[in-house]
Order: C-alpha cells, then structure tokens, then sequence
C-alpha cells in the first residue's frame, strides 16, 4: 500500500508539472529584433558607420542597417523635407539641434564622440606647407567646408581664434568632397577631420597644428520621432554608444564625448 501510495504522489506530481506553463528562458523572453532602418550620417563617418553597421546586422541577424552619408546640414535639409531616415549622426550638436527643434527627434540626443580639424596635403607637399598660418599664402590653393557646414564652422572658428584669414578657392558641401579635391592633386591643401587624414592612407599627409583645440566638434546620435522601425533604431543607438563601438572610434581617430 505504501508503494502504491508512492507511485499515486508520483504520478499525480508528473501529471500536474505536465499542466504547467514553463518559465519563458531569457532568449524567449528578450525578444529578437528584425528589420531594416536607415541611418543618415555625417560624412566624416563613413569609414566607421560602416564598420558598426556591419558589427550591427551580425549580432542581430534579422536586421539591416542602410546608410546614407553627406553633410550633417544637408542631411538635415533632407529629413525635414520628408526624406525616410530612423537615426541620425551628426558631426555637429549645431545642426542636431535644428533637427531637434523640429521635433523629428525622439528623446534626447547622446553624444558618442569628438573629432579636430587637421591639414591635409597631397603626399609630397607641394606648398611646403608646416603650419595653419601658411594657409593664408598668396597663390595657395586652399579647399575647406563651407561655413554651414560642421568642419567648415571648426574652420571659422579657428580663424577667428588665431586672427589667420583664409582665401579658399572652393568651399565644399562635406568634408569628404574636401578630402577628395586634395588626394586628387586639385588642391595644395585642405582642412579636414584628423580621422579623414587616417582614412585616405597615403592618399594625403596630415600636419596636425595646436590650434586645432580651438574647435572641437562633439557628434551627437538621435533616433527620429517618425522611424518605422523604432525599437531597432534605438538598439542601434545604444550600439554606438556602446564600449564595442567607441574602440572602433578611437581606433579611427575620433576622441571621446
């Protein structure tokens, strides 16, 4: 009769755990994110937007990240003009605010980065420039960003700040157009980001000078009020911001926020 008993409490146990609903596993419970977002970004990060796109969809497999780069002030033209974006990454808190005055931007925007200017020459230095003072020269051919644009404001604020006044032949609308003029011979020179310099390889020489302190530019990310796909943009938010991420950064050459 005990055995029996045994068995009965047994079964009877089996029976009732089989009635009841297991405890959802942290992979189930969490959820997985699938979709696509595009991310409108500064020029200046392609090299690295890429990069962390790519780390992005691999760690989400349901996922892919678009990319569009150009001038943060053109960026912004094209949002508020109704373009279809879920993140932007500025290279400027400047041109993140007037996005953000629109109220296009969901929450607040987290700065993820820094970046100066440098001088970048073709390879061999035709110019023989040494110092942010002989971009005033005579004859030089300079190109910069246009004041709009954020490396352009660095520029002008430099400027202002060492009283140097810059003759330019053309003013760009992206720093990378800037970058291109200069690696293609087109111009003695040009100012662009520390991390462009890294980017173009032996394309360009970079000649880092101290003034550059005098204009920091600090990079802000937002996901956007109006994404399809919100929960994925603010991952990738958080992606950027992550310690995975800022050592792509660093690597590049971009400085803490």
């Amino acid at each position: 009769m005990r055995t029996a008993a045994v068995a009965a409490a047994v079964i009877g146990a089996f029976l009732l755990g089989g009635c009841t609903t297991p405890s959802p596993s942290p992979d189930a419970s969490r959820g997985v994110l699938a979709g696509s977002i595009t991310v409108f970004a500064a020029a200046s990060l392609k090299t690295t937007f890429t990069e962390l796109a790519e780390r992005f969809e691999a760690s989400h497999p349901g996922t892919t990240v678009d990319l569009n780069f150009a001038g943060s002030a053109d960026l912004v033209t094209q949002i508020t003009e109704g373009a279809p974006a879920d993140v932007f990454a500025s290279a400027d808190q400047k041109n993140m605010a007037k996005l953000t005055d629109t109220g296009l931007v969901e929450g607040d925007p987290v700065d993820f980065a820094t970046n100066t200017l440098e001088i970048a020459v073709p390879p061999d230095n035709p110019a023989g420039i040494a110092a942010f003072a002989d971009l005033a020269d005579p004859g030089l051919k300079l190109v910069i960003c246009a004041p709009e644009v954020p490396c352009g404001a660095a520029t002008v604020t430099v400027e202002e700040a060492t009283g140097v006044t810059l003759t330019p032949v053309s003013e760009e609308s992206s720093v990378t157009d800037v970058l291109g003029k200069v690696a293609s011979g087109e111009a003695d020179a040009g100012l662009v980001y520390v991390t462009d310099v890294i980017a173009a390889g032996d394309a360009v020489t970079g000649i880092p000078f101290e003034e550059s302190d005098e204009a920091v530019n600090v990079y802000p990310i937002a996901s956007l009020d109006e994404s399809d796909a919100p929960d994925i943009a603010a991952a990738f938010v958080a992606f950027v911001t992550s310690a995975e991420s800022r050592a792509v950064l660093e690597a590049a050459g971009f400085g803490k926020p």
